[in-house]
């Protein structure tokens, strides 16, 4: 918890530091926002269950947003109204654990199997 209030970055400044480094994020009303498609309820829930338990440890904690084969993450520092470093260290710790992808990696990890909607789990970009 900041004893100090946090300033918010410019506007021009988020959507630059985006374009750079999380191009599927974007900035909108005050929030930078990101939508991961699923393929149904159980992807939508463990996604949620995944940001929650990285804001928590964080101690940072973004609005979300959802549906059946959707989940939506919005990211704001509240102290500051407006975005601060912090959120883009939870957006891109958010973005690395729900985009990781063990099968494309060759290391004994095979990943979620393709083509069979028992096993359907997230829609990679």
């Amino acid at each position: 918890m900041a004893a100090d209030r946090e300033k918010p970055m410019p506007e021009a400044e988020v959507t630059a530091w985006l374009k750079d480094n999380l191009p599927k994020w974007r900035l909108e009303d005050g929030w930078i926002r990101r939508t991961y498609k699923t393929a149904g309820w159980k992807g939508t829930l463990m996604v949620i269950n995944t940001i929650g338990h990285l804001a928590e440890a964080a101690w940072h904690h973004p609005d979300i947003t959802a549906s059946y084969a959707w989940v939506e993450v919005r990211l704001m520092t509240h102290t500051a109204k407006g975005i601060t470093p912090k959120d883009f260290e939870l957006a891109k710790k958010i973005e690395e654990v729900i985009d990781w992808q063990p099968g494309k990696e060759g290391k004994g990890l095979e990943g979620t199997p393709q083509g069979d909607m028992r096993f359907a789990y997230i829609k990679y970009d």
